[in-house]
């Protein structure tokens, strides 16, 4: 068990005092810290943190604010009995725009590479998307020695590319996206800035996999949201929402997240203190906020960034849903017996490790039935995300549960190969993203270009569709039976507005241009609902009703 060292109490003081200025991951971070403290044996150098905190005069911080003595005495300050290592190596500092992220960047690093840093040579490599971002709080310190360089050439050299420690060694560079050369870098830090402009890890990745040459590595992600979903802050968020949320082992991350519990409260400023803690002290800058809230206000979509950026809400452009849930719903109809039909058929192959689907589309009239059916990779690294029960479906025979690197392209032919045996197959339809993978599979069982039976959809074909689509959802046309995969699925889906009209003129859709996007990509996929709509792409290879007549859509056709 150990004490709460002076910067905990400090911080927790404030809050207690001003309870209403601090979100929720503030308060559970707290409970996180105060169960470390009390049931781990860990050791704050006090001496250390006192010299690491006043460095912080010399940048024109003076003692900083207590949000600020918090993260660096818990990141920088605090270490396991066991094994001398820091409690917490890594750190995820999610604050709003204004609040000082570039100026903790710039006095933790400096604090590393100076005299007072026991570890020698310790590297602190501030790395970012842009050139601007990387060597910002380099340039900063830079500014700040050169104001007084009589006092600080005892200790460091520097440069507008580099600062070095004299005595420490260590180094602070700045680093952009270009990969060449990082895999040679002996990091002692990587501090990571803007994060939400990473769209995946493969940058990241080159920055960190040299850490641990040097003892005591540590990983820093400083960031305001941004409009990237999907990317690796958003891994980073949900992870650690979810650590704070349940009290679960935080894996040694310090996770920092300032931001609104809700976008309905901006409109009470005080609230704004819970994505900037910096914002009592700045007076100036809450005027200037002021201004920024009235604009957005006006203009919501125009001025994004005040969300965005200041509160820490995603702010996105506005979507519709698919349909109704209850339009969903209502198509859990009985079937008719539908063996000997002609019929088309829908496949989604987005990603061969992921989830693949196949759709069989009936029409008779003006109703439509479908036969889903979903191949679900056991070996992906998303399966963790998901928020349906598979497995039950997999049991009920909706799905298809593969253990295997990925899902074999003959599972595709060897299942529309039996369902032949029922209906007769008119064509097949599909993204060309993943053709090639299924050309020669779907030419043996007769589909190809050659007997002008396959078509690969494009985003026009979507286009024309979404209003059929929806006249059948408010109809009630849709008879899926059961199929609970593929109302879950087309639940998880929204109609995004096409960037421009890709086709016919103006006026002539009565819903305007829609394409379809997933509300929420990683947990809840759309694969059966899209390979759905590939099959409804072409409606017009179907007979009409049980005859032989072609199918003319008619008014419909765009």
């Amino acid at each position: 068990m150990s004490s709460l060292p002076i910067f905990c109490k400090e911080y927790f003081d404030l809050m207690d005092a001003n309870k209403d200025e601090f979100c929720i991951e503030q308060w559970q971070l707290r409970s996180m810290v105060e169960r470390a403290f009390q049931n781990e044996r860990l050791i704050v150098d006090l001496e250390l943190y006192e010299h690491y905190i006043g460095l912080g005069k010399y940048l024109g911080f003076g003692r900083g604010y207590e949000w600020e003595r918090y993260c660096i005495g818990c990141y920088l300050c605090t270490f396991k009995e066991e094994d001398g290592l820091p409690r917490w190596d890594d750190g995820l500092f999610f604050m709003g725009r204004g609040t000082g992220k570039d100026g903790l960047i710039s006095w933790m690093s400096l604090c590393l590479i100076s005299p007072y840093n026991p570890i020698e040579n310790y590297d602190v490599d501030i790395c970012a998307y842009n050139e601007d971002q990387a060597l910002r709080p380099v340039l900063d310190i830079h500014d700040t020695l050169e104001k007084n360089p009589k006092k600080f050439k005892k200790f460091f050299k520097w440069t507008q590319e580099k600062i070095r420690g004299i005595e420490n060694k260590g180094c602070i560079k700045g680093h952009t996206n270009n990969a060449k050369g990082k895999d040679g870098l002996r990091s002692g830090a990587v501090f990571l800035n803007e994060i939400h402009t990473y769209e995946n890890y493969d940058n990241i990745n080159v920055f960190t996999t040299g850490l641990g040459k040097k003892p005591h590595p540590r990983i820093g992600y400083f960031t305001t949201n941004g409009d990237v979903p999907d990317g690796p802050l958003d891994d980073m968020l949900d992870t650690g929402t979810d650590v704070l949320k349940k009290g679960s082992d935080d894996n040694g991350c310090f996770y920092f997240i300032c931001r609104l519990n809700n976008k309905d409260e901006v409109h009470d400023e005080l609230n704004w203190r819970k994505a900037n803690p910096s914002l009592r002290y700045k007076p100036s800058l809450l005027v200037e906020m002021r201004k920024e809230y009235n604009k957005w206000l006006n203009s919501p979509q125009s001025l994004s960034a005040f969300m965005t950026k200041r509160m820490n809400i995603r702010q996105t452009k506005e979507s519709m849903p698919v349909a109704k849930w209850e339009d969903i719903k209502a198509t859990n109809k009985d079937f008719i017996d539908l063996k000997g039909w002609s019929c088309v058929c829908g496949i989604d192959f987005s990603k061969t490790n992921d989830w693949m689907a196949v759709d069989l589309h009936f029409k008779q009239d003006e109703i439509r039935y479908d036969i889903n059916h979903a191949w679900i990779c056991m070996q992906s690294t998303e399966l963790w995300r998901l928020k349906c029960p598979y497995k039950e479906w997999a049991n009920e025979g909706y799905v298809t549960l593969v253990d295997e690197p990925e899902i074999s392209p003959k599972l595709v032919s060897e299942y529309l190969e039996q369902m032949m045996n029922d209906y007769v197959i008119e064509g097949v339809a599909m993204d060309s993203y993943r053709y090639e993978i299924l050309k020669d599979e779907l030419n043996r069982l007769g589909f190809n270009y050659e007997n002008k039976n396959i078509k690969l959809v494009r985003n026009s074909d979507i286009m024309k569709v979404v209003p059929i689509i929806n006249r059948c959802f408010l109809n009630h046309f849709f008879v899926w039976g059961e199929q609970p995969c593929l109302r879950w699925a087309t639940n998880n889906a929204k109609l995004v507005p096409a960037k421009k009209s890709m086709m016919a003129k103006d006026g002539e859709l009565d819903m305007g241009n829609y394409l379809i996007g997933k509300i929420e990509p990683k947990a809840r996929k759309t694969d059966p609902f899209m390979s759905f709509v590939a099959s409804m792409t072409i409606e017009d290879m179907l007979p009409q009703s049980l005859g032989s007549v072609p199918f003319d859509i008619g008014v419909l056709t765009f």
